[in-house]
């Protein structure tokens, strides 16, 4: 049996041992209520949705929205989302924006991956679970679905996916820039956040 203690002294007089990296905290919180946004970027909430297509194909609708100025910062649709997808979405979002501060989800298994937590770490991003069943802890999401569903999804029947996106992209437009919100003095959600102006934080150029 080889002298353990000698190979590992000469190992480490050659400089050959490895320095252990430094893990990443990802800052995550479940259950609790938040308070209300206060500023741009504060916090994104993200939700998926279902529906299909006249042929009988299932279609998904992933929904973000900025809890603040009531933004829908992403309509995207697909058959099918991983964390990847997810991921992706927020790095696009984050391109002309920069990343927010918290972001608020379910437990589904997209945002509870590893991938998902490896990124919050990575990009100093809070990452905030809703307790399980309780949907009125992400209000702000469940909002823009209800609108989501009985303005696009219940409203059009989808021959393809071409022909849902397309649509999607359309409500998007509408959403955000035409139609006044209540809760916002009756601003669109565009025009609201022109009233703020939102500088792209460090994590960017943190990665």
């Amino acid at each position: 049996m080889p002298d353990t203690t000698r190979f590992l002294r000469i190992y480490r007089a050659h400089g050959l041992q490895v320095r252990p990296r430094r893990k990443r905290k990802v800052a995550y919180i479940r259950g609790n209520v938040l308070p209300a946004a206060t500023r741009p970027n504060e916090r994104w909430s993200i939700d998926f949705m279902h529906d299909r297509l006249i042929g009988g194909r299932t279609i998904r609708a992933l929904n973000v929205v900025d809890d603040f100025t009531r933004e829908c910062l992403a309509l995207r649709i697909g058959h099918s989302f991983g964390s990847a997808d997810v991921i992706r979405t927020f790095e696009d979002i984050a391109f002309d924006r920069g990343l927010p501060t918290t972001v608020c989800f379910d437990n589904g298994s997209e945002f509870t991956s590893r991938a998902m937590l490896r990124w919050g770490a990575e990009r100093r991003v809070a990452l905030h679970f809703i307790a399980p069943g309780k949907p009125t802890q992400n209000a702000n999401i469940e909002s823009l679905n209800g609108r989501i569903r009985d303005e696009l999804l219940n409203a059009h029947s989808f021959v393809s996916l071409f022909e849902a996106r397309q649509t999607a992209e359309d409500w998007l437009a509408d959403y955000n820039g035409v139609r006044p919100h209540s809760a916002l003095g009756f601003l669109t959600p565009k025009a609201f956040a022109e009233r703020f102006k939102i500088n792209p934080p460090s994590q960017l150029s943190a990665a």
